[in-house]
């Protein structure tokens, strides 16, 4: 445990613990090292310590932050951030007193992600070209990335040998590193089983590398290939609303909730390890009845 205030060290044994503990995310550790950064360089400006900042400094720098420019959003993730370090401290015994115990975080709407309708969806799913072995494999890429929730990164990852077709699941390595079990469903299934029987081979050169959905070179496919492909079949589809990578995924956990399944089930197959995360979909599906209560009941 380190003894001085050294900014530097104080951050990096703090997120030595956050990987070690609850095995973070390289993009977790980065976003709290950037955030933590930029509070002890405001706090050396102010004559201050990382572990003993002024009552007033932090308001007055979210103050200027706000002038800046910085959304409410943002802010609130960097006070999450410094209220965490602090609470880390608390109980390290480096501090008697958390000293944003005081600090309320501002309320941020959930910003509701963006999904597609069930009819969309369908729409997307047909768009790839099967009379070529592209088309199958991306037909097989959209089924299992909708099928099964995953991330895109989660799906570009998968190797050969993550599938148990005969019970119908994928092993699937989420953020930090864990592995779960996810169902794909009958239709995915079906595609990866014309995809292995008649496409992935003619497509690669070297049929024993690992790569379920293999690129140039025989290697995984890239995040930013499959997306570029995503956006080609869009077009095909007639979607013409902005998508992200995530699309298909919070389509997948929207459609399940709308059709009754229980969110914490929905949170296993998505891989959130916090139930909070899960539960932005809960918005979603209320929006979506909300839309057909106001279309078909005789008083909407």
């Amino acid at each position: 445990m380190p003894t001085g205030d050294d900014a530097s060290t104080l951050i990096d044994a703090f997120l030595d613990g956050l990987w070690l503990e609850q095995g973070a995310s390289d993009n977790t550790l980065a976003a709290y090292r950037r955030d933590l950064a930029a509070w002890g360089k405001r706090l050396e400006g102010e004559g201050e310590r990382l572990l003993a900042p002024g009552p007033r400094t932090l308001s007055a720098w979210i103050d200027e932050r706000r002038g800046a420019g910085y959304q409410l959003r943002s802010n609130a993730r960097l006070l999450s951030s410094l209220r965490r370090f602090y609470r880390w401290a608390l109980a390290e015994g480096m501090i008697a007193a958390d000293p944003l115990a005081e600090v309320r975080l501002p309320r941020v709407r959930p910003a509701l992600p963006n999904t597609l309708e069930e009819a969309e969806v369908e729409r997307l799913l047909e768009a790839p070209d099967l009379a070529t072995d592209l088309g199958v494999r991306d037909r097989a890429m959209l089924e299992v990335l909708y099928g099964a929730g995953l991330r895109v990164s989660e799906l570009v990852g998968l190797t050969t040998d993550a599938l148990n077709l005969r019970q119908g699941v994928v092993r699937v390595r989420g953020k930090g590193d864990k592995d779960r079990l996810v169902p794909l469903g009958e239709e995915a299934v079906a595609w990866l089983e014309r995809y292995l029987r008649t496409a992935r081979g003619a497509l690669m050169i070297d049929v024993t590398r690992p790569a379920l959905f293999p690129g140039r070179g025989d290697r995984a496919m890239t995040r930013q290939t499959f997306w570029h492909r995503i956006k080609v079949h869009a077009l095909t589809a007639g979607i013409d609303r902005p998508l992200s990578p995530h699309t298909l995924r919070h389509a997948f956990a929207t459609h399940l909730l709308n059709h009754g399944a229980n969110l914490r089930v929905v949170q296993l197959l998505l891989g959130h390890s916090d139930l909070s995360t899960t539960q932005i979909y809960t918005h979603v599906a209320q929006v979506r009845l909300e839309a057909l209560h106001a279309d078909h009941h005789p008083r909407g």
